[in-house]
């Protein structure tokens, strides 16, 4: 199957792109001048990596804010989160519950298959392809981090990709996974654990450019600007006021659409005492320039 979806796009079997459609954000992308990515062919899959309860889904809607751009949100063919067994609209779901179920490798030509399709129908109406990954199916699930292929590993069988990910600080990421109920996903649900995992999903995005849910808050112009030269974007200087029409699935923190710092959620002290006793959790918060104050 790689194959066969591979040849459509590479030498000279590539179809004409289509003259861009008129879309919500083109006057900003004409005054700005910019059309990042031009240039680069076949046009990349964008990526945006990043965990559950860090700010994700904020930072997603702002980029979906930008122009000319197509965001699908929280995006993981080989997700554990299957709901039940009606799936009249999910072929890798479906696939996985029937006689027998399918291997890993045809769920993941499924995908391909359909990304084909999506990926065509964004050339057609020149708009940036961009995948929001579901990391948390992969990373904090079950027993051990799942052994399988990461999203950019999958889409870069067949595509070029551009990708980015994007932290915030552990601490408070992890005292929001306890309010969601999530830290029982993985076990044991402790924060030397969390940590210890997520030092796993930052391995396999090495060299990805990161960007900190902090620093967007601070200063959302100059971060996105940085996040839309990572991916290879054209910058909506109006983003802050257009993103709160953009609706995207998995807002499952702090709800709201004023781009801000929050305080901390309150939690006990014997928290803090178990970060400071953690080697994994210490090493993240220096691999990741934050304090734990």
């Amino acid at each position: 199957m790689q194959a066969r979806i591979r040849h459509q796009f590479d030498g000279g079997d590539l179809p004409k792109l289509e003259p861009p459609r008129d879309r919500r954000h083109r006057p900003a992308r004409r005054a700005m001048g910019v059309d990042s990515g031009a240039g680069q062919w076949p046009p990349p899959v964008r990526l945006i990596h990043h965990l559950a309860c860090t700010g994700g889904t904020l930072i997603s809607r702002c980029i979906a804010a930008q122009p000319d751009t197509w965001v699908l949100s929280e995006v993981d063919p080989l997700s554990p989160f299957v709901p039940g067994r009606f799936l009249p609209t999910d072929l890798i779901g479906l696939s996985r519950f029937g006689s027998p179920p399918a291997d890993t490798e045809t769920q993941i030509e499924l995908f391909l298959a359909g990304l084909a399709v999506l990926y065509a129908q964004a050339r057609r109406q020149g708009e940036h392809l961009v995948l929001r990954e579901h990391s948390h199916g992969q990373f904090h699930f079950g027993e051990a981090v799942a052994e399988r292929p990461t999203l950019r590993a999958i889409v870069g069988r067949v595509y070029p990709t551009r990708a980015l990910v994007t932290v915030r600080h552990p601490f408070d990421t992890f005292l929001s996974l306890q309010d969601t109920g999530w830290v029982q996903h993985f076990s044991p649900p402790t924060l030397d654990e969390y940590a210890r995992r997520v030092h796993a999903f930052l391995d396999a995005h090495a060299g990805c450019p990161l960007i900190r849910y902090e620093d967007f808050v601070a200063d959302p112009a100059a971060t996105m600007q940085r996040i839309c030269e990572g991916l290879g974007l054209g910058y909506n200087p109006d983003f802050i006021e257009s993103f709160s029409a953009i609706e995207l699935s998995g807002d499952s923190g702090r709800h709201g659409d004023r781009i801000s710092p929050r305080p901390r959620r309150a939690h006990p002290p014997t928290l803090e005492q178990e970060a400071c006793a953690s080697e994994a959790f210490q090493t993240l918060l220096d691999r990741l320039d934050y304090r734990l104050d």
